[in-house]
């Protein structure tokens, strides 16, 4: 009599990592240069840089997300209305697009909020050092401000 059976093999024990959490998604356009420039940031410290001419992927460390959280707790992030807009037309403005923690806030020069200043700073210093970080390493230096 013949019988079946398992023969005492173990099926492999498959280990997913969830997909990283999106921290922020920042977009500034307008201005006579005609702008376009975003940023997304995962809470892995994978970070992308897009503009109209210049696509770049680089690291951000933990301490830098830490201090990008505590930026967005001071500036009350989550209490902030949605939409900041001026009711006066200027080819030089950049609007701003900030998405945080499942809100996002649209405003543009001239009418950001005080709290929200230091924000805006932040993401375009990171920006501005993502563009010019060397491509080859992928790390961003350390911002200091």
């Amino acid at each position: 009599m013949l019988t079946s059976g398992c023969l005492g093999t173990k099926t492999p024990v498959v280990v997913t990592t969830p997909p990283p959490t999106l921290v922020l998604d920042y977009q500034r356009t307008g201005g006579i240069a005609g702008v376009d420039d975003r940023l997304v940031i995962f809470d892995n410290g994978a970070a992308l840089i897009s503009t109209k001419s210049v696509n770049r992927e680089f690291q951000i460390n933990q301490s830098e997300i830490e201090r990008i959280h505590r930026i967005f707790s001071q500036a009350e992030f989550a209490s902030l209305e949605e939409n900041y807009t001026s009711p006066y037309n200027g080819a030089d403005f950049l609007q701003y697009s900030i998405s945080y923690q499942n809100k996002t806030v649209m405003t543009e020069d001239t009418v950001i909020p005080y709290s929200l200043q230091p924000v805006v700073r932040e993401l375009n210093a990171i920006v501005t050092q993502g563009l010019s970080q060397d491509p080859v390493s992928g790390v961003l230096p350390i911002i200091k401000s």
